[in-house]
């Protein structure tokens, strides 16, 4: 009853001061001086009394434990994701958060261990704000709100009706809060890394969480709105049914949609002449002439005729050459 008050009442402080605001506010902000009041409010809030609890709890907690608190308050976020999908009409992604949540409240001690996500259930997040812009409701102007941050109007209202699905808020007042207190400290020790890059890369930190909130949601809300997207065709290669190069049947190369097919390169072999002019394939190829002086010759030392000049090889016949005689003498040999 609170939050609905506080809502309401910064409702209607923000139609108020919407016309005090300069004539150079930015067309997705036009509240942007309540905006600054507000998020510097927020930030001291925030340096002086949320830092030091995140890390006095990182320094007392061991890291399994924090692992296991928000592992538990994660799982219960599942409920709120199975809702949202379902209302969105997204059935697959309805089905994983609710099949997470069972098998992480019946195998993971409550929701403390998370069985889901090395099962292969992936991790949906949605809220009522991304519900209602699936249906068309615009945004509405950006909106800061106290202790809660960078919203709008219509993730603002949807703030209201996810902590309303929360089961925490149903219980009594003696485990709600404790249980509220812990779930911010968790959630507000795993985002210390984030804070940090943001005091060194922003140089006005309320315009970088601005445009980084909003690009956040559009994208979020763009990727609700997508329809399933079917798997690249890289083409089947038993089933294509074409020719390799040279006529033979097998398989084709694979070719990129829209782009001239690649020749296959040609190596040569230095050692056979190129085909002869009207022959085809590798059975026209016919040898080189024996004067062609462009085959390079070696000769054998082992050889005593020297190579003709014309044909650049070694005469050949088929007459064996004469056999020299023997030196014949009239006089006997000596005894």
């Amino acid at each position: 009853m609170k939050m609905r008050t506080a809502a309401l009442a910064l409702a209607a402080a923000s139609l108020a001061t919407g016309c005090a605001t300069g004539p150079d506010r930015k067309p997705g902000d036009p509240l942007e001086p309540m905006n600054r009041a507000i998020f510097s409010f927020n930030d001291a809030l925030d340096r002086t009394v949320a830092v030091p609890i995140a890390k006095g709890y990182q320094k007392v907690t061991p890291q399994p434990l924090r692992q296991a608190i928000s592992n538990f308050f994660s799982n219960l976020g599942d409920l709120d994701n199975f809702a949202n999908s379902l209302l969105q009409l997204h059935i697959k992604d309805a089905t994983e958060s609710l099949m997470r949540f069972a098998m992480n409240s019946t195998f993971g001690l409550g929701g403390l261990l998370d069985f889901a996500t090395p099962a292969g259930l992936p991790k949906h997040k949605q809220d009522f704000g991304l519900t209602l812009g699936r249906w068309g409701v615009p945004s509405g102007p950006y909106l800061v709100l106290p202790l809660f941050g960078p919203s709008s109007f219509r993730d603002g209202l949807g703030y209201l009706v996810d902590f309303r699905a929360n089961p925490i808020s149903y219980m009594s007042a003696e485990y709600k809060y404790p249980l509220f207190f812990v779930q911010f400290v968790s959630v507000r020790s795993d985002l210390l890394g984030a804070t940090t890059l943001l005091e060194q890369a922003a140089l006005d930190k309320y315009s970088f969480v601005r445009d980084a909130y909003t690009q956040q949601r559009r994208s979020l809300l763009r990727g609700a709105n997508a329809p399933a997207s079917a798997l690249p065709d890289y083409g089947d290669d038993e089933d294509s049914g074409a020719q390799a190069p040279g006529g033979a049947s097998g398989t084709a190369p694979a070719t990129v949609p829209g782009a001239a097919p690649l020749s296959l390169p040609n190596y040569s072999d230095p050692g056979q002449a190129a085909p002869a002019e009207g022959a085809s394939g590798a059975g026209g190829a016919k040898r080189p002439p024996a004067d062609n002086n462009s085959v390079p010759h070696y000769d054998d030392p082992g050889e005593g005729a020297a190579p003709s000049p014309a044909s650049g090889a070694a005469p050949t016949t088929d007459k064996p050459a004469p056999a020299t005689p023997a030196p014949s003498s009239d006089k006997p040999a000596s005894q």
